[in-house]
């Protein structure tokens, strides 16, 4: 596959992510009214969360790709044959897909009545569901804990090989393996480092009454 498809596959979650924030909904919220129905606000929702989720289990997955390409870049096609290639994009795109989805059953049991102002630039999950007349004590909690899950995982799966990439360009002596073995990394570095410390900052914090609020801003990120 190689880290260049995973980039690939990444732009593609990302235009989805930005889709989801501007897409759906969004020509009514550009109207002088700034209205949007319920069902275009819960699919602008779905589709932004289910792009963020699958970036970030295909970062791991690039970790674990750029991990094979430097510790052992004469079994690189052993260790990823295309069926196992294919297997983990598409267990990143079914994941990010279930956790949202479970997510938007939640909500979709909650009672939004009469005319609600959502305090947010698009309807991100927390925003949405705090101006539900409904107790929403289990939806913050399902999604802090589905938030935090991911993040946990997702960084573990990418610290792992990361170790063992620094320990092998540590014995790297030539100048040229160097910076092929930079060049290789440094990009997802950045966007790794972009990306969790935004969605750490925002999601995987304890919820307080004006935390979508104050957040509103960082998550154009």
């Amino acid at each position: 596959m190689g880290s260049w498809l995973c980039s690939i596959l990444c732009g593609y979650s990302g235009i989805m992510e930005t889709y989801g924030a501007t897409g759906p909904g969004q020509d009514a919220v550009s109207k002088a009214d700034q209205s949007i129905f319920y069902l275009s606000s819960v699919l602008q929702y779905f589709l932004s969360c289910t792009a963020v989720v699958t970036e970030s289990f295909l970062l791991a997955v690039m970790a674990y790709d750029s991990f094979v390409a430097i510790c052992n870049p004469l079994l690189y096609t052993v260790a990823m044959p295309q069926s196992l290639c294919d297997l983990l994009v598409v267990w990143s795109y079914l994941w990010g897909m279930m956790g949202p989805l479970v997510l938007l059953c939640q909500a979709l049991h909650l009672n939004f009545s009469g005319h609600n102002v959502i305090n947010h630039f698009f309807c991100e999950y927390t925003a949405l569901i705090t101006v539900s007349s409904s107790d929403v004590h289990i939806p913050h909690l399902l999604f802090f804990a589905f938030a935090t899950f991911n993040e946990m995982s997702t960084l573990l799966v990418i610290l792992m090989p990361y170790i063992f990439i620094h320990t092998t360009v540590l014995k790297i002596r030539s100048a040229s393996g160097l910076c092929k073995a930079f060049s290789t990394c440094a990009s997802h570095v950045t966007s790794i480092t972009i990306f969790h410390v935004t969605v750490l900052s925002l999601y995987c914090v304890p919820n307080s009454q004006n935390r979508h609020q104050s957040h509103a801003e960082p998550s154009d990120l």
